[in-house]
């Protein structure tokens, strides 16, 4: 049977998915991100079926999202759309040691999942935990900067004010550097991870985190079958069931 339980890890709603049988044992750990506008529970699908392949799956619930939404508009919530990124990254660290510490996974097997703006985290956290030991980017992007710069454009392009002077953004972006992976390609050291992205997403673009992926095929040239890009032609900003299950299968092989 699978056990779907919510835990509070240091005023971090999360919900803690595993087989019962397995509870109190050593299980190997997914967290999986959610995107924005979207909630914990919206991904449970990916959980049951990790959980039934022997995972302990934990779903955080992001800043401004779901249990912690504020009384704040769309557009409020975007223009903080990298203060929850770095947020977030953060608090995958503090959920990671909650279930280290206390028993429930083994530290050499946790990976890492998310789409969209999930995705987008995984991204930048794989410039920080080295703990991350496997890693699934589902429509996501490793080109911060690059990224920030594009959606401050598009703001602009549709005639939307942005409550900060070019200073202040500049100041912003600055502060992404250290998290962009697409400037820190070797801080992956070889570890498996997997990209779907589809063809035609008008939301995070293809072509960059394509480019990105063609990039770094060279650190591994020794290990090939440890990087994958899943393109889907067909699809725009939303993950097919073969992403689904690919997913299920990446991390069934690496943790």
């Amino acid at each position: 049977m699978i056990q779907i339980q919510k835990d509070i890890i240091e005023d971090i709603p999360v919900l803690h998915v595993v087989k019962e049988k397995i509870y109190i044992e050593k299980a190997p750990l997914v967290i999986f991100v959610h995107g924005f506008e979207s909630a914990k529970e919206h991904n449970l699908h990916y959980a049951y079926l990790l959980a039934e392949k022997g995972f302990r799956v934990v779903l955080p619930e992001i800043m401004f999202h779901g249990e912690r939404q504020k009384d704040s508009s769309k557009m409020e919530v975007m223009f903080k759309f990298w203060e929850i990124i770095l947020k977030t990254i953060h608090e995958i660290d503090v959920i990671k040691n909650y279930y280290v510490q206390n028993g429930y996974t083994d530290p050499e097997r946790i990976g890492l999942v998310g789409t969209s703006m999930g995705g987008i985290i995984t991204c930048g956290a794989l410039t920080k935990y080295p703990w991350i030991k496997a890693a699934v980017v589902l429509m996501g992007s490793p080109n911060y900067e690059e990224f920030a710069l594009e959606q401050i454009q598009k703001l602009k392009n549709n005639g939307i004010k942005i409550p900060l002077t070019d200073e202040e953004l500049q100041k912003q972006i600055s502060v992404l550097h250290e998290f962009d992976l697409s400037k820190h390609p070797e801080i992956l050291e070889k570890r498996p991870i997997l990209f779907w992205h589809g063809a035609k997403d008008n939301m995070v673009p293809y072509q960059p985190t394509y480019d990105y992926y063609k990039k770094i095929q060279t650190l591994y040239a020794n290990v090939p079958d440890r990087l994958e890009f899943i393109t889907d032609t067909k699809s725009g900003h939303k993950v097919s069931r073969e992403g689904l299950l690919k997913t299920v299968d990446w991390f069934e092989r690496w943790l």
